[in-house]
């Protein structure tokens, strides 16, 4: 199943997407948050879609798309888990997974504009695979990992590296500006992904291609990331995990390369669909 929201910013409806088109499952009744999965959503809206899809309207063409999620408890990053973009950033292969934050104010829908920060000259981009924990985990065995995920999303984990590099602090502070965390255009559950370890994705900027990757080559695989994060903080339901990023980054290149007001980022990973978002410059 491939979960969608739909909807202006902040009213945003739970959807499914199938072959047929987008259909709108707001008579379900729920949201796709932490109380959805925690409470077995997924098993229970498969059997209400299977009962209820030819009575759910469509939705039209060209509306927005939200998050694929609602606001999560946290938005958790792996820094530096593909070797070439620890490569290309002059980085050492880390020895255990580099975790740090991102703020879920920065989250916003798939196609919605990326807003270069106020005083940003460094605003940068990043494909990644998330992935959505789908109940409560805490000191998870490696082994036994699979079991808690939920399924997985297309993510653009946007960066400021001045404000991530250079002011000191955490990297958090690179990570949070608004728009930063653009999700979807849906979550894809674990039984539509076919092999994990094993996907293209991809990053164009203006129809240039800046990335071109595949979690074959993840350093750290997801299973181990669930279990590791598992021991130092509860993942809580519908938390999300963004799990690196492949070489090809703005950063990487000699001259680094940032984004400006008007360029176009297009993204897409197998199996979890496109993204695409145009900078714009901050507005007070």
């Amino acid at each position: 199943m491939k979960l969608i929201r739909f909807g202006l910013l902040g009213e945003e409806k739970p959807g499914v997407i199938t072959d047929a088109g987008m259909f709108d499952v707001s008579a379900f009744g729920e949201d796709y948050g932490e109380r959805f999965f925690e409470t077995d959503g997924l098993i229970r809206l498969t059997e209400w879609w299977a009962a209820n899809s030819n009575v759910c309207p469509k939705v039209p063409e060209g509306t927005r798309l939200g998050s694929c999620v609602a606001r999560p408890s946290k938005i958790i990053c792996i820094g530096l888990n593909y070797a070439d973009h620890a490569k290309e950033t002059n980085a050492a292969i880390p020895k255990e997974p580099i975790v740090f934050f991102k703020a879920t104010s920065s989250l916003v829908g798939p196609n919605d504009n990326v807003v270069i920060p106020r005083n940003s000259v460094k605003t940068d981009w990043e494909v990644e695979l998330a992935v959505v924990i789908g109940k409560k985990a805490s000191y998870v065995e490696e082994s036994d990992a699979l079991q808690y995920i939920a399924g997985y999303s297309l993510h653009n984990d946007y960066s400021e590296r001045e404000f991530q590099i250079e002011r000191g602090g955490q990297w958090v502070k690179g990570k949070s500006c608004d728009t930063f965390a653009p999700l979807g255009p849906w979550m894809a559950t674990k039984d539509e992904i076919e092999n994990i370890d094993n996907l293209r994705l991809w990053l164009t900027v203006n129809g240039k291609k800046m990335q071109d990757g595949n979690t074959s080559n993840f350093i750290f695989k997801i299973p181990f990331i669930v279990s590791y994060l598992s021991q130092f903080m509860t993942l809580l339901p519908g938390d999300v995990i963004s799990t690196g990023t492949p070489a090809g980054v703005g950063l990487g290149f000699n001259p680094p390369v940032y984004l400006k007001a008007g360029d176009v980022i297009e993204l897409g990973i197998d199996g979890l669909g496109t993204s695409k978002q145009e900078a714009v410059a901050w507005k007070k």
